[in-house]
């Protein structure tokens, strides 16, 4: 079917945006799916300062059927991760303010507000925040758990950080740091 012959058949459709939503409300429940839909505001979620790297967890796993994990990284320049492998997850960075400096598998390049990075499991990567200002950056990553290493990294003493017990922490998860 050519496409716009399928546009066409659509258009006898556009009545459902006049119906109220109350009529949506009986959709039959093998639809449904056993998960719960979310609205997260802008300043809303779990707030974790982890290791200088203040996130902002939207959504959780438990919320997800441990599909995904997403949080905002509101972080000051000069802050960032050291080159480290997931073996669990694939990530996606998107930059929504300031300027981060990502390296994914040795290539390095400077992501902007609008600029979105892919770092599959498996393959080193690193960022961190560069310029004058801070950045905030969308993180998500698939399949969900890495906030539970999140939430243990979070409670550990305030101060510098104890790398080797961070890198046990972390080891646990499934993430070792390239050297």
């Amino acid at each position: 079917m050519k496409r716009q012959h399928f546009l066409k058949s659509l258009s006898g459709l556009s009545i459902l945006t006049l119906l109220p939503q109350s009529a949506f409300a009986k959709i039959p429940s093998k639809f449904k799916g056993d998960l719960k839909s979310k609205i997260i505001r802008d300043k809303e979620g779990e707030l974790l300062n982890v290791i200088g790297d203040i996130q902002t967890h939207k959504l959780m796993g438990s919320e997800t059927n441990n599909q995904i994990v997403e949080w905002v990284d509101d972080v000051e320049p000069g802050v960032g991760i050291p080159p480290h492998i997931h073996t669990k997850e694939d990530e996606i960075f998107r930059v929504i303010k300031g300027q981060i400096e990502i390296m994914i598998n040795g290539s390095t390049t400077v992501l902007e507000a609008g600029d979105t990075a892919y770092a599959p499991k498996n393959i080193p990567h690193s960022w961190k925040v560069v310029g004058t200002e801070k950045a905030k950056m969308i993180t998500s990553a698939f399949p969900a758990g890495i906030e539970l290493m999140f939430k243990e990294l979070a409670d550990l003493p305030a101060g510098p950080p104890d790398f080797k017990k961070v890198s046990e922490i972390c080891g646990r998860h499934g993430i070792t740091f390239i050297t």
